[in-house]
């Protein structure tokens, strides 16, 4: 009788959804929970991207914005990491005073609704810092050089109210702006900004209020007769502390998203106690299955029969509905404006609507015809890492090599990070002949290396290392095509079902357990 019941269990257990309502005329709930929860997270994410798209613009055009505002000659284009660059004295006194005038007249001349930020600790203003080393002699038409490089920081700040005062000119003409170029490191100005962002109105949203830390380097480290203009802009959004809008479609809309997020969060409650169920169920049959085995046969389950009660799907989606109910909590949050942790929201968002989707190819797995393309994945999967674990040693190599060789010599190999890139991009065949044309030719052994290196990078990796990757996933592919023609491997457990009689049970979908989990 116990023999039997295990059998039935067993048999029930993997059966899909269709099957189960057949034999027992069980309602597939997780199913129908599942499809709504697609179609509710990803109309949230919809939702939550459109508002958030309106927060980047906001801080995107605001940047642009400073940067005309502030940077004298910016012409609307950054150099490369750095905004502008100057070459002259003149040009260098006249970009730290160009900054204090527009600060000095920025209601008067600025478009946005901005306004100076306040600062009850530290006191808001124009906080001017030159760093430099200290005292020296410097000849360079004698080669001689005196210098201690030792530094030293000193800081003005100019107040808003004192700007149009006899305080402030005083200021501006005092030794501090007397620049001896040839021991100053950099300038430093840092001021800070605050608006609000009144275009989410249209959005029927809340608005937000900013605060915009913005900063501008004069950075003068390489003493090469170029300093280099650096502006940054640390965006903190923060709650609105009095305000007041007419009319009540804005409150009405707001209350309809928290209404609908909530639905969400009850949706992937729900799921997340019915997969956590199924898991507990699972373990419990395993457990049934495995003592019943060791009592009959007097041996152990083998462990890929183990894996097969763990549905990795059921862990998938577990992982997807905490993620959705954290970042549900996070949203709500935010549009009844007492956070805002966009970032945060945002990948938890993304990343759980990714897994949701994902999750869809389970029920796609029932058919035969894209059950395939699951096994191979499966099937290909431990090798394809155990081949990229070694291929990744010999790209290291290379990232390393092409980093310490030709890094002064091109842009694409000055860090490793952008080397790594830059590598990738050539194994997928993006900007080879860039690549080889940037090379600058002062040194003819460099050149020459750089040649061989590409070459020989080029021809591993694309006629060897990536076709060996291809005919990896080709050979499962072919093998889980034979095993469909001719049957799986039999374990264990595929035999004690086998004596269960006649029942729907498909072993290809026993042979697709966790594969998510790996």
């Amino acid at each position: 009788l116990t023999e039997t019941a295990l059998k039935e269990d067993l048999k029930f257990y993997f059966m899909n959804p269709c099957e189960k309502y057949r034999a027992r005329h069980q309602i597939p709930w997780k199913l129908a929970l599942q499809i709504l929860k697609i179609l509710m997270v990803t109309t949230q994410l919809i939702f939550f991207g459109l508002s958030n798209q309106l927060v980047v613009s906001f801080k995107e055009e605001n940047t642009v914005a400073f940067k005309h505002l502030f940077l004298k000659g910016y012409s609307g284009v950054d150099e490369d990491d750095y905004s502008c660059s100057i070459y002259t004295q003149q040009e260098a006194y006249d970009s730290i005073f160009y900054v204090i005038n527009q600060y000095k007249q920025l209601k008067n001349i600025s478009l946005g609704t901005l306004g100076y930020g306040q600062d009850e600790n530290e006191g808001s203003g124009l906080k001017i810092c030159k760093q430099q080393y200290k005292k020296g002699t410097m000849l360079p038409s004698n080669d001689t050089l005196n210098i201690d490089v030792a530094t030293e920081t000193e800081c003005i700040l100019l107040k808003p109210q004192e700007l149009a005062s006899k305080k402030a000119e005083l200021k501006l003409n005092s030794s501090f702006f007397n620049l001896e170029f040839y021991r100053l490191i950099q300038i430093e100005i840092s001021f800070k900004l605050k608006g609000i962002a009144l275009q989410t109105i249209h959005a029927r949203e809340l608005p937000d209020c900013y605060v915009f830390q913005n900063t501008i380097t004069l950075n003068n480290r390489a003493h090469s007769g170029k300093i280099k203009i650096y502006f940054d802009s640390d965006t903190d959004i923060q709650e609105c502390k009095d305000w007041h809008i007419s009319g009540s479609i804005l409150q009405k809309n707001t209350q309809y998203v928290l209404v609908f997020d909530g639905f969400v969060i009850i949706s992937c409650l729900a799921s997340l106690i019915l997969c956590t169920r199924s898991i507990i169920l699972a373990l419990k049959l395993q457990k049934r299955f495995v003592n019943f085995f060791l009592e009959k046969y007097k041996r152990h389950v083998c462990h890929a029969d183990r894996l097969e009660f763990i549905n990795g799907w059921y862990v998938l989606v577990i992982i997807s509905d905490m993620m959705t109910i954290i970042g549900s909590i996070l949203k709500m949050e935010i549009k009844a404006k007492n956070l805002t942790s966009y970032d945060v929201c945002s990948i938890l968002l993304g990343t759980s609507t990714l897994f949701v989707w994902v999750g869809v190819i389970r029920y796609l797995g029932y058919f035969q015809t894209y059950n395939v393309l699951i096994l191979t994945m499966q099937a290909s999967l431990p090798k394809v890492l155990r081949f990229c674990c070694c291929a990744g040693m010999i790209y290291l190599g290379y990232t390393f090599c092409g980093w310490i060789v030709l890094g002064p010599y091109h842009e694409k190999f000055e860090d490793l990070n952008t080397v790594a890139e830059c590598l990738f991009s050539l194994v997928n065949g993006d900007d080879m002949f860039a690549t080889f044309a940037q090379i600058q030719q002062k040194s003819m052994l460099v050149w020459l290396f750089s040649r061989l290196y590409l070459y020989s990078f080029i021809s591993l990796f694309i006629y060897m290392i990536l076709s060996l990757f291809i005919a990896l996933i080709t050979d499962s592919y072919d093998t889980i095509k034979k095993y469909q023609q001719s049957g799986f491997p039999v374990t264990d457990l595929h035999e004690f079902l086998k004596e269960c009689g006649s029942v729907g049970y498909r072993k290809e979908q026993a042979s697709m357990p966790f594969i998510c989990c790996c």
